[in-house]
């Protein structure tokens, strides 16, 4: 089953997450990831959610994108990430 990881998130430090934004495809790609919304501005239809920039990952299974979490070469780059944004990730899995 599918699985996907969805990010909504504010950038304060532009030019430090560069680095993140050039690199991390690679990584996503390495486990079976691809964008089907990539820093999308989106539109609160309702409700009092929010969010400034949104990315929706698609992971072959739930355990892809885990190992994409966890994967040991791309922590300092999610260290970026975590230094020069405001973000919330949730994993959820798709509809058989």
């Amino acid at each position: 089953m599918k699985a996907y990881l969805v990010l909504d998130f504010s950038i304060r430090d532009l030019a430090g997450f560069r680095p993140y934004i050039s690199a991390v495809p690679a990584f996503i790609e390495k486990h079976g990831g691809r964008y089907l919304v990539r820093g999308a501005s989106p539109t609160v239809m309702e409700g009092d959610w929010a969010p400034d920039l949104m990315v929706v990952l698609e992971f072959p299974s739930r355990q892809h994108a885990t190992a994409f979490l966890a994967d040991p070469d791309a922590q300092a780059l999610f260290g970026v990430r975590h230094k020069t944004t405001d973000s919330k990730l949730v994993l959820v899995d798709g509809c058989t």
